[in-house]
């Protein structure tokens, strides 16, 4: 999670509040579920397929912020192969942790290790709400992140649990039929899983679902890429690419070249001038606007649904 690219220039309080680490917001919230330990490493990157009756056939790509790239940046997600279908996960660490000597992105892979290890639990039933909760309680990291996680049912049932900005879309026959909204307590400050004791939880996820047909194309990523990318630019890259690797990519390099591009009018851009953020007014008179990519983690999970 990071900053703008500013075209022009603005005034300080708006330069501190756009370009200042992603703050931690924390509030009361009920108990987490049992903790669990054990977790495998999360997935990089490459190329999945789902089995059963309905399954996915998967395309991945991360992509570390430009000073992140020695760690391999603050994003992490999952994968996971399951006799119901499938799930998907993606976490983002919260960059402020950075400021507490913490390493932002131990938090996130830890989460989707052991939302990865949990998939398949009895308790979880399939439900994406219940597993993200599981995860949490298990993670022992200090940090938060904001996260979503997937469950893809035998019958084409898309369960999705979300907590934060993260997002989804369903793209069917050339147009997004079904999308997430972020989960935020103001601009750039969303809801997010963290180590300490309030925060928020499983509990506060928005929880929805979405039936899914052969042949749909889910694209589940960080910020990075939706607040870089518009959806008329991911459904046209998923229509033009035959392989799921090939598009996610394509979707992760589109990101990373606009983020970097202080002329490109970005969702990003648009939203926070839609908040009240923007260049000063004489700058308006002269035809002046906020723009700008958002330098960020870009992780991106592309998802075609096959018969097994």
């Amino acid at each position: 999670m990071a900053s703008p690219v500013l075209k022009t220039s603005v005034s300080l309080s708006l330069l501190q509040r756009l370009l200042s680490p992603r703050p931690l917001k924390l509030s009361t919230s009920p108990t987490l579920p049992p903790r669990r330990r054990s977790a495998p490493a999360p997935a990089t990157a490459g190329s999945l397929t789902v089995r059963s009756e309905v399954s996915f056939a998967t395309g991945a790509h991360l992509i570390p912020h430009p000073k992140k790239v020695g760690r391999g940046g603050e994003d992490a997600f999952f994968v996971k192969n399951s006799h119901n279908g499938g799930v998907l996960g993606v976490a983002d660490g919260v960059s402020g942790w950075a400021e507490r000597n913490v390493d932002p992105s131990l938090f996130s892979k830890e989460l989707m290790a052991h939302a990865s290890s949990l998939a398949e639990d009895e308790e979880v039933s399939n439900d994406p709400q219940i597993l993200l909760g599981k995860a949490h309680a298990a993670t022992s990291s200090r940090g938060s992140a904001t996260a979503i996680i997937a469950v893809l049912e035998k019958d084409g049932t898309l369960k999705i649990a979300n907590v934060g900005d993260c997002g989804l879309r369903v793209i069917r026959k050339g147009r997004v039929i079904f999308c997430t909204s972020p989960l935020e307590h103001y601009f750039d400050c969303p809801f997010q899983l963290s180590s300490e004791a309030l925060t928020q939880t499983y509990s506060d996820a928005v929880v929805c679902s979405v039936r899914l047909t052969v042949g749909d194309t889910v694209v589940v990523g960080s910020d990075g890429l939706f607040d870089n990318v518009f959806d008329q630019e991911i459904v046209s890259i998923v229509s033009a690419s035959d392989d799921v690797v090939d598009a996610a990519k394509a979707l992760a390099d589109l990101a990373s070249k606009h983020s970097l591009d202080s002329g490109f009018d970005s969702p990003y851009s648009l939203e926070a001038r839609t908040r009240g953020f923007d260049v000063p007014a004489w700058k308006k008179v002269l035809g002046g606007k906020l723009t700008g990519g958002k330098p960020d983690d870009i992780t991106v999970i592309v998802g075609r649904v096959t018969n097994s």
